[in-house]
């Protein structure tokens, strides 16, 4: 291996074509923050300007160029992909940089996960400038930081292994998300819309079917997790307060902010913190599993106060319609998202291990090792 610096395994690294733009769908699409998102080049997820191939020729991606996120949250600093060719024509917009490699010293792929490396991102983080909302590096600290290199045979042969693992861990993830997809579509094939109803199902109001309690509140320099039970609400409780640590699973509702809405079962010996309702005295015609679902299917959110940050409370969704199948359905219905979260189970084990898997390959091919 050669160390060298960043900057001298490409011909260019420059921002983007300085250009306003719009979703109108008019002209040539060009790249922005959100086309490499998912740290891949995604095309529905492109601006246009009316751009005609005469006004910006010298703005087209090539194959094998690497967009790269400078300005961004924190995290989000040094996301990059390699331009495939898809879309067929793609404009480097402002906000991404973009690295044309020099092919005598480097190849894409090798480049994407030598950017990708923990090495790499331990230096970059040195350069990254943090404003209030977001953060940024700059392209001539870039093209300093120190990386080592070797021959372009090696390169080729570690991209090779890393597409592979990267493969397998991008096909369990897909695996995860169908499932998470079907469990949407079991339960609409089994119960139908609730507005809808085409089953004819009877319709109950939430509050009539259960009781909705808060978690407990406590002030803020009281509020800490007692390190031995799960904490749902999104503060921590004390473990004086144990009329609110439940032995039982419990179905809770995230109350306010970012997880305003959401519903969750509890693992059984669980605290709930007043950021949460929980349902307590739930009608013997409701299934737990049942029951979380269709609450989700309720999409609790839409009933949030919206003067200030999203809040929730008892009095606003306990006259949200749910559903109430035959018990033996709804029955039938919970054990089959029970094999479906065992099938999940088994995905994210797998996944795990993919993960631990690819960080080794990764460190060991940067350490000259493979």
């Amino acid at each position: 291996m050669r160390t060298v610096e960043f900057g001298s395994l490409f011909q260019f690294m420059r921002n983007g074509m300085s250009v306003k733009q719009d979703k109108s769908g008019e002209g040539l699409p060009i790249s922005r923050i959100e086309t490499i998102a998912d740290s891949s080049i995604d095309p529905a997820r492109v601006g246009y300007a009316g751009l005609t191939l005469a006004s910006c020729k010298d703005w087209l991606l090539q194959e094998g160029d690497i967009l790269f996120s400078h300005i961004n949250s924190v995290e989000h600093i040094g996301k990059c992909a390699v331009y495939r060719g898809v879309p067929e024509q793609l404009v480097h917009g402002m906000n991404l940089l973009c690295f044309r490699p020099d092919p005598a010293q480097v190849t894409p792929e090798f480049a994407k996960y030598l950017i990708r490396s923990g090495s790499f991102r331990g230096r970059l983080s040195n350069f990254v400038n943090k404003a209030v909302n977001q953060a940024s590096v700059s392209i001539g600290n870039l093209k300093t930081i120190p990386v080592q290199v070797p021959p372009l045979e090696y390169q080729r042969r570690i991209a090779a292994i890393l597409d592979q693992a990267e493969t397998l861990r991008t096909q369990r993830r897909q695996a995860l998300a169908h499932l998470d997809t079907l469990t949407q579509s079991l339960f609409l094939d089994m119960f139908g819309d609730v507005e809808r109803n085409p089953k004819g199902h009877p319709k109950m109001s939430l509050g009539s079917l259960v009781k909705l309690k808060s978690g407990d509140f406590l002030p803020a320099s009281k509020m800490a997790a007692d390190g031995r039970h799960p904490v749902y609400g999104g503060n921590g409780i004390n473990g004086l307060h144990d009329s609110y640590m439940f032995e039982e699973s419990k179905i809770v509702i995230g109350r306010v902010g970012a997880y305003c809405g959401c519903v969750h079962v509890t693992k059984p010996q669980s605290w709930i913190t007043d950021n949460a309702l929980y349902l307590d005295s739930v009608d013997r015609a409701c299934d737990m599993v049942y029951l979380a679902f269709a609450l989700t299917e309720a999409r609790l959110n839409q009933y949030a106060s919206q003067s200030g940050q999203p809040l929730i409370s008892g009095s606003r969704i306990s006259q949200v319609p749910l559903l109430v199948p035959p018990l033996a359905l709804q029955q039938t219905f919970a054990t089959r998202i029970q094999a479906i979260e065992a099938l999940k189970a088994t995905h994210r084990s797998a996944l795990a291990q993919l993960d631990a898997l690819f960080a080794s390959l990764q460190q060991r091919a940067f350490a000259g090792e493979l």
